[in-house]
Order: C-alpha cells, then structure tokens, then sequence
C-alpha cells in the first residue's frame, strides 16, 4: 500500500512512528497510510532548516522572486494531476479541486513580488545629519499547521509569503489528505527551492504540540476549528511565538426584499452546498428579510437543491462530492437529528444518501431546514457540510444584529439592490469579510484574509501585505555620517530631531 511520508532533506522516519489512514471519500475504502512524525522528526527537519536559512535569506529578493515564477510554473503544467489526487482524498469533485489549487496560486503570484513588497521606507534629513531608512528581515524558520479542506490553497497561502520573505518553513499538512501537501513542496524543489527551505512533517497533535514548544519556530500559523484554533494561539504565544489562528464560521447570507432571488437562489446553492460545504467561507445561514421575502426563496430553493447532482469526484456533472471521513459523515448527519429535535423544519433530509456503485462512500444529500432560531445549537454552532439554514428576520435591523452577535465572524454577504443599505451594513456588521451581491467574499491575494471574534485570534491575517508583517520583522536605522569636527553636543542626552 502506498505510503506518504515526510519530505524532509536527508532524513529517514523516526523509529516507532505511527501510521494513519488515507481514505478514498468515493469507496470508503483506505487507500493509503500517512506516517506520523515525531519530536525526532521535527528535530530533524529544524536542523536542516537552521542550517541553510541564513543563505537563503541572504539570497535577493529578486532571486527569490525568480523561485517563486518557476513554481507558478510548474504548478500550472502539473495541473490536472495536482487536482485528481486532491480529489482522490478530500472528495471535492475535479473543477473544485483546480479551483483550490488555483487560489493558493494566485497567493504564488502576489509572492513573485517580494522585491516591492518588502521595500521599507527612508526619511532624508530627519535631523541635522541624519537619516532614517527601515528594512523589513525573515523571522527565520516559521511553519504552517494546515486544514483538510483546501489542501493546497491554504498551504500555499503560507509557505508562498514566508519563503518570499526569506524564512524557512515547515509545514505540518492535515493527515486526511496529505499527498498534494507533498507534493507542492517536491515542485518548489524543482523549481529551484534549496533543500531544508520548505519541509513537510506529518502527525496528530502530537506533532501539533511539538511545533508549538519548540523554541526556534518564530511564528505559526494555523487554519481549522475555533477549538483548536485558540489551543494554538495561546499555547504558541505561551510560548514566545507569533502566532495567527484561524477558527470556525458560521456564515450569514442576507436577503432584502429588493434582491433578485434568481441570482440569489443560483449563489446560495453554490455557496453553501459546493465541495460539500466543508469550506469555511460557505454560506451556511440565509437570511431573509420580512416573511414575503422568506416565503419567496424557499419556493425557488426546493427546486434549485432539487436539481444538484451529488456524484464522484471524477463525474464533470457533478455538483459536490462525498465529505472527507466517515466519521465527518456521521458528525453532519448529527446535527441534521439535532436540529429536527430542537424544533426546526426539515424541509430537505439528506441524510441516507447512497450513490449507486458507490454505497460505502462518504455522502451527504442536500439539506434544507427553515425557522431556525438563535437558540439552537445546529446554528450556533459550525456543521461544515451540505446543510442550509433559513433563519427569518423582521427587517434590516434584525439580520444585521443576527450576523454581528453571532460568536464567529469569517464572512457574510448582503443580496441586495439599494446601495445605501449595502454600504450601511458594510459599515456596521461586526464581521472581518463582507460581500456585497459576492456570496463568498475571500479577498483577491493582494488583500488579506481574516474574520473577527471566534474566528481568528491573532492580530495580522493572512496573505497580502498582512502576510509580509506576519513574516517579517522591522528593524529601524538611524544613521548620521559626522564630518569630522566634535559638534559640542551633550552625547548623555538622548537625541531629538529638533
């Protein structure tokens, strides 16, 4: 059975490692085995890493630059294969697939460039003689604790920016779909990338807690549940680390009554079943505003949900695919039963779906539930699958309130056409991203990602400008050059401009 090991420059598996399984969402069937690391192994990986980062962040911008184009490169000839084996393990059907592949790139090119980006700022003649520059340096080795939902875009969110920036990297992908993690960091290799730069260590949270005690990691970042997102935050920065944590979302979707429910109605099926809803900006909570309007969407929702196509990730008509584990399947479908015994209307079950020649896969139908109340744990909390949620509102004011007060605060969008309302809930809506007529609002690479409340913990989000902060570190000079004849000055005072 194949074996996805950890890609680290010159180094064997730790004696005694343990073996997790890869499983094919579409069969239910185990298809391959991740070795979990150990200390021993990150130790390994550290030590090459230490090593060879102060040449490479010695290296010019430019230079790096040049790494970073021959990776777009590579990634953009080694697509189609990139994209059949994230399938094969996360489930997501094939477009999906390039689809997150190229987002993660688009992260790639705002990298290509770092020779602009990491440009600091300079004052002439700040006083008499004197001149201040800032420069921005590497922290040095940092790393990135990765989700199974997009395994190759959030990596590449990561390690794009921190290599840029001249830092080493070390990447800790999730053990459930593991291989593209992998095999990014071979193409980085071939695109020139010196070995022990970018490094990839598998494992649980045994792994998990080795990166976050080990004192020469500088900064980890970190995207999955709120949970374990705020585990991370406070025991990286017990630690001495910069950290950025991403949690959880609940994502809201409001609909004014002037909103054209054809497109709106054609955005929700997208936004909150595509890839299975395991996206962390789904839209999982439409609201609609007034019981006219609530009556109206639902009427176009069933038959919309009615016409998804739930199929392998190979099928090109499918819409969605199978979630990751069985274990996820059997979480969702909890809280599906959850939120028929807390009094909510199931509309759509999709519980029990089976695909012919398929039964033993990982799926789950479409769902639908209508008058949900705040009360409920099912829209408290994050489901992360194919289900969507109708929670009524008697006007502006109410659905503003639902998305701002809500513990998580990711993204929302607004489906409307008065832009006096768009901009007022823009403003107002205590949420970090916001779409307005956009269901699913990730910000363009050049910008930066990240909610607020339980969302995120950390004070820099990622990728953008954001990014470089995050791994870098200003370092100010102030410089005077003296022409040789004492000035008299007093050198006990500490010096002002003046």
């Amino acid at each position: 059975m194949r074996i996805v090991d950890h890609l680290i420059s010159g180094h064997e598996a730790a004696a005694g490692y343990r073996e997790s399984d890869i499983f094919d969402p579409n069969t239910g069937k185990v298809q391959a085995k991740v070795r979990l690391g150990r200390q021993a192994d990150l130790d390994a990986a550290m030590a090459k890493a230490l090593a060879v980062q102060p040449a490479w962040a010695a290296t010019n911008p430019q230079r790096r630059a040049r790494v970073m184009f021959r990776f777009k490169e590579l990634i953009e000839a080694n697509m189609d294969s990139l994209a059949a084996l994230l399938s094969s393990e996360h489930g997501k059907v094939i477009a999906d697939s390039k689809g997150d592949i190229q987002r993660g790139l688009e992260v790639i090119e705002f990298a290509c460039g770092i020779p602009h980006a990491l440009k600091g700022e300079y004052t002439q003649g700040a006083g008499p003689g004197i001149d201040v520059y800032s420069m921005r340096q590497p922290l040095g080795i940092v790393a990135g604790i990765t989700p199974f939902n997009f395994p190759a875009m959030i990596p590449m969110w990561m390690f794009g920016v921190a290599i840029a920036c001249g830092n080493a990297f070390i990447l800790k992908p999730s053990e459930r779909d593991p291989s593209v993690p992998v095999r990014l960091a071979e193409l980085m290799l071939e695109a020139g990338l010196p070995e022990g730069i970018l490094q990839v260590v598998h494992g649980d949270k045994e792994m998990v807690d080795a990166i976050l005690d080990h004192p020469e990691i500088k900064a980890v970042s970190f995207v999955g549940s709120s949970d374990i997102a705020h585990y991370v935050y406070r025991r990286g920065v017990d630690a001495g680390k910069r950290v950025q944590a991403m949690g959880g979302a609940k994502n809201h979707g409001i609909v004014m009554p002037d909103a054209d429910l054809d497109q709106v109605v054609h955005d929700l099926t997208g936004a909150a079943f595509g890839s299975a809803g395991e996206r962390c900006m789904a839209l999982p909570v439409v609201v609609p505003v007034g019981e006219q309007t609530a009556n109206a969407l639902r009427e176009k929702l069933l038959p919309a949900i009615a016409k998804l196509r739930v199929g392998v990730s190979t099928d090109a008509e499918a819409h969605y695919g199978p979630v990751v584990t069985a274990a996820h399947k059997a979480k969702i479908e909890g809280y599906i039963q959850m939120g028929v015994d807390e009094g909510a209307e199931l509309v759509v079950d999709g519980r029990g779906f089976m695909l012919q020649g398929h039964e033993d896969g990982f799926f789950v139908g479409p769902t639908l539930f209508d008058r949900v109340t705040t009360q409920m744990r099912t829209y408290q909390e994050e489901i992360f699958g194919p289900v969507l949620q109708i929670v009524r509102a008697e006007n502006f004011e109410g659905a503003l309130n639902l998305a701002s007060e809500h513990q998580y605060g990711n993204g929302v969008a607004i489906f409307t056409r008065n832009g006096h309302a768009a901009r007022e809930f823009a403003s107002r809506v205590n949420v970090g991203m916001v779409g307005i007529n956009v269901p699913i609002p990730v910000p363009v690479a050049y910008h930066s990602f990240g909610g607020w409340k339980r969302s995120a913990f950390g004070d820099v989000n990622q990728h953008g400008m954001e990014g470089i902060r995050f791994y870098t570190k200003v370092k100010t000079v102030t410089q005077r050059w003296p022409d040789g004849s004492p000035d008299g000055g007093n050198a006990f005072v500490i010096p002002t401009m003046g």
